[in-house]
Formats: C-alpha cells, sequence, structure tokens
C-alpha cells in the first residue's frame, strides 16, 4: 500500500512522528511537506527532534493569506499526487495544508485518511473550523481522538468510517515526557524554578489579528501574577511589533522568546505552575 502524508505545520510534525514509524512498517509512505511552516524553529527542529523521517518532496509554499495558501498548495499537489498513485492520502488537524491535501485527493478520487476527525469548535468565523469540517465531509476514513468526536460526525451524518483511536499527541507527551526531563535544558536557560512560572502561547488570528484583541492580551500578561516565559509565534512577534508594544511587554518582566522545539515545550509544560494558550494542539 502507497500512502502520500501532506504535512505542513508543527502540530502535524508532532502527530505524524508518532504514526509515520507504525505506519512504515506496514505500508510505504512518501511525505509531502507543503512549507506552510517554513521557518526552521516552526519546521526542521520537530523532524530533528522527533526523528521524523526527511519529507520526500518539499513544496516550499511559504507565507500568504488561508485562500493563497490553500490555491498554491492544490496547484502543487495535483500532478503529484497524480504522478505517485497513492491508494490513499493521509491528512492530520485542521489547517491549510489539511484542507489541501484532502480537497485536491478527493477532485483526483483519491481515498482520504483524517487523524483527528470530528473535532469542533463550533465556531465558524474560525479558519480551523472551515479547514476541519470541510476535510471531514471528503474523507473516507475518520480516525477520532475522542467519543465527543465521534458523536460530532455522527450528528453531521459523516459518509467516512468513523474509528475511535485515541489522541496521538497525548501519546508522545507522555511517552517523550522522561526523555524531555533528561536532554532539555530549558528551565535552566531560563532561570525557571519548578512550579513558580507560567507558560504562555498566542497565535491564533482571533487572537493576535484584530487590535483590539490583541491590546486586551497585551494587558493581561502585563497584569500577570507569577513569572511568565512566552515564545513568541513569528505572526504573534509581527503584529506586536506592529502595534508598538512588544518592547512594553518585555518592559514589564514578561520572559519573551523565540518558538522553542518540542522537547523544551513538554519540559516547560510540565513544570509549570499553569499554561495559558489559545491552541488547542
Amino acid at each position: 500500500m502507497r500512502v502520500a502524508t501532506v504535512v505542513g505545520n508543527r502540530p502535524q510534525f508532532v502527530k505524524a512522528s508518532v504514526v509515520s514509524r507504525r505506519l512504515r512498517e506496514r505500508a510505504t509512505e512518501i511525505l509531502i511537506h507543503t512549507g506552510q511552516h517554513y521557518d526552521d524553529d516552526l519546521s526542521q527542529v520537530f523532524f530533528d527532534e522527533l526523528d521524523l523521517p526527511a519529507p520526500d518532496h518539499r513544496l516550499e509554499l511559504g507565507t500568504g493569506s488561508n485562500t493563497q495558501q490553500t490555491a498554491r498548495m492544490l496547484v502543487a499537489l495535483e500532478p503529484l499526487l497524480d504522478d505517485l498513485a497513492p491508494d490513499v492520502v493521509l491528512v492530520y488537524g485542521d489547517t491549510n495544508s489539511t484542507l489541501a491535501g484532502a480537497l485536491c485527493a478527493a477532485q483526483q478520487g483519491f481515498p482520504i485518511a483524517h487523524v483527528e476527525a470530528g473535532m469542533r469548535s463550533f465556531d465558524h468565523r474560525m479558519p480551523e473550523e472551515l479547514n476541519r469540517v470541510l476535510t471531514d465531509d471528503c474523507s473516507d476514513l475518520l480516525f477520532c481522538s475522542t467519543q465527543t468526536a465521534i458523536r460530532n460526525l455522527e450528528r453531521e451524518h459523516a459518509r467516512g468510517e468513523r474509528h475511535l483511536v485515541g489522541d496521538v499527541m497525548a501519546d508522545l507527551a507522555l511517552a517523550t515526557l522522561p526523555i524531555a526531563a533528561q536532554r532539555s535544558d530549558a528551565l535552566d536557560r531560563f532561570d525557571l524554578e519548578p512550579g513558580s512560572y507560567l507558560l504562555v502561547t498566542a497565535h491564533r488570528a482571533g487572537t493576535v489579528d484584530d487590535p483590539e484583541r490583541l491590546e486586551a492580551l497585551v494587558e493581561l500578561l502585563g497584569a500577570l501574577p507569577a513569572p511568565a516565559l512566552f515564545p513568541v509565534h513569528p505572526r504573534t512577534r509581527t503584529k506586536l511589533e506592529a502595534a508598538g508594544r512588544i518592547d512594553w511587554l518585555a518592559a514589564s518582566g514578561l520572559k519573551l522568546t523565540a518558538p522553542l522545539g518540542y522537547l523544551d515545550m513538554i519540559r516547560l509544560t510540565a513544570s509549570a505552575r499553569a499554561v495559558l494558550t489559545d491552541s488547542g494542539g
């Protein structure tokens, strides 16, 4: 069996690192990286730390609006999938890469398997919600993390086969925790004591693209009652710099850093007093 796996961003690299190992024991996998996340801090570090096989095809499609990214991916994926002629196209999660992989496969008549199917926020203003709903509608195999996801698909009368398979992100986090404790020096590097600090992430468009919401976030972070570490996503940094607030945050005592690798984030998350995030992953 030939499986064409389409990935493009950090959570997909994490999930694929779990699935690809087992998948390659039983099938031939062709890994396609769309380049949705192309910065080394958001891409290559995850391949290195999680021992994810190098992509067989890198599309390097880069930045742009959701529409622009998805359109470029469709154009690039069509001849590639046509040439590969896979038995199934495997996609993860709810990104532009997910939707492009599923839509292209559906239009070309290739079966689709969707990992993390059935997840819903019920907020159709979120690009991710649109991506996940449309991908589920296209998919033939729906691999669900929870019984709630199964029920969501049942209510929507999804045509694909539904399978409750568990959460690969949680599985990897639990398996990696002792490795992160040995290999990550993040606590020492940022001078943090276990249980004494807050860990912050924020990157979703609904959080950082709207000036009023971004300002509310800045005010909230500046008023946190404990030391806090904030690995700043490139999208968020750009918005904070444009608003003239990045220096104010740094002066407020918040520790700002570039995005971190998986092992560092697992170590920091496990040792934090609390985590403040807008991310489901």
